[in-house]
């Protein structure tokens, strides 16, 4: 298997000849990673909970995990799912590329489709279940929102959707989810929903996939899959908490799947996730954080404020060029578009042109970076 180098790892090389200005501090907004520390009662649930280390963790996960993330559903999305419709996974970039892996094995000629750009462990699973890729390309014109032909959706075996959206913060209403949803039946794909930045709004709460089933008609979730992850919502990515829920059928089979892969979670780790999953304040107090760095970036730069996520996908030219001067002349990093893109078979590369910024610093250094960034632009 042969696998393109990680956004990274290229930007790394696209930088490495340069000497930055010497006198600022660097400023790097190229990592979904939030930048603050994990709240003090999660450390303190994982302090206490070391002794548990002695104890090999379950596959299925621990009742008082499984337990909490179920009722974040419930509080959330208004969501009452069984026992069998979830389970609880180390983060989600493990279930991103194993997933796949073992929905598409059984297929002689599998297809995948998946939104473009995207993040970077959907084009690695398709790399490693040897599938077809179909590019979803998520362009101005189409208001960064996906679609497919009838003969994409015909040809799919599996289609991952990820909204909101990294790296365009675009969301999609609940009726948008619904249509999805219908499709899924009508063609019978999967249909996989990366709901990692579901919690991270700025005014009113992302839906759910599985909401949108529900509403459809979809009472048991058929072909219907979402993910998501206490990473972004707690700033706890170390914890490596998540879950996969929806269809109890595949589940089931899946579950079976991951007592070979072995990937559970320290239990440590699932006893301070729990209480993560369980509080709501303070995701209250990380929101404010994200939509005020978002509000110094209207005031500078101009932009929208999104609906959702952390991210600005900012239109910039030379996307390349852009990266190399803003680090030379102000030692702040941003992640060209073309990076977490591929062009599709027009040769269209929907990420060119623009950057992804992460804005997950502080009010101060989010300022500088801003400031940074409209000098660029200007010059």
């Amino acid at each position: 298997m042969k696998f393109e180098s990680y956004p990274f790892e290229k930007l790394n090389r696209l930088l490495a000849e340069i000497t930055p200005e010497p006198s600022q501090e660097l400023i790097s907004l190229t990592i979904g990673e939030p930048q603050f520390e994990t709240p003090e009662f999660i450390q303190d649930a994982l302090r206490q909970s070391a002794s548990l280390l002695k104890k090999y963790p379950s596959t299925a996960g621990e009742a008082d995990t499984k337990a909490a993330m179920l009722a974040f559903n419930k509080k959330r999305f208004g969501l009452e799912l069984k026992n069998e419709e979830l389970i609880p996974t180390f983060g989600t970039r493990e279930v991103l590329f194993n997933l796949p892996q073992f929905l598409l094995f059984d297929l002689d000629e599998p297809v995948m489709a998946f939104t473009n750009p995207f993040y970077q462990i959907y084009e690695g699973a398709a790399i490693a279940s040897r599938a077809k890729v179909i590019l979803l390309n998520l362009t101005q014109e189409n208001s960064f929102k996906p679609s497919m032909s009838e003969k994409q959706l015909e040809e799919a075996d599996l289609v991952i959707l990820n909204f909101p959206n990294n790296p365009t913060a675009s969301v999609l209403s609940i009726e948008e989810l619904g249509k999805w949803v219908k499709l899924a039946l009508k063609h019978d794909f999967i249909l996989l929903n990366d709901e990692c930045y579901s919690e991270i709004y700025t005014e009113t709460p992302p839906p759910s996939l599985l909401e949108a089933a529900r509403k459809v008609g979809n009472e048991s979730f058929k072909n219907t899959l979402v993910i998501n992850s206490i990473s972004k919502r707690s700033s706890a990515p170390g914890l490596r908490s998540g879950f996969i829920a929806g269809d109890a059928e595949i589940l089931k089979a899946y579950l079976q799947y991951r007592t070979y892969v072995g990937c559970a979670s320290p239990l440590p780790l699932q006893a301070a996730a729990a209480c993560a999953w369980l509080d709501e304040a303070h995701v209250e107090a990380s929101r404010k954080i994200y939509k005020r760095n978002f509000e110094i970036a209207k005031e500078i730069l101009g932009t929208d404020i999104p609906k959702a996520s952390f991210y600005i996908w900012l239109k910039v030219g030379d996307e390349l060029a852009f990266a190399k001067k803003l680090y030379a002349e102000h030692h702040v990093k941003v992640l060209p578009g073309s990076y977490l893109g591929r062009e599709d078979e027009t040769g269209i590369n929907p990420g060119k042109g623009y950057v992804r910024i992460a804005l997950v610093e502080n009010e101060t250094k989010t300022r500088r970076a801003m400031e940074a960034i409209k000098t660029c632009l200007n010059s």
